[in-house]
């Protein structure tokens, strides 16, 4: 069984102004403020979830 890596989404910067699509793909992430953080499974919904609104978080891997 392959094991299944994870990745740490933090919202680092302010959904004000932003597009009403990206705040629903914070949103769907779990992020709602700056710094809430939380631990997705790195899989290809999860990647372009990331990639939509990459200009607000930062990202790492889970070990």
């Amino acid at each position: 069984m392959a094991k299944v890596t994870k990745i740490k989404i933090t919202l680092v910067k302010s959904l004000i102004g932003c597009k009403e699509d990206q705040i629903a793909t914070a949103k769907a992430l779990g992020l709602k403020k700056i710094n809430d953080t939380t631990v997705q499974p790195d899989n290809a919904a999860t990647q372009g979830k990331i990639k939509k609104i990459i200009h607000l978080l930062q990202v790492e891997n889970v070990k």
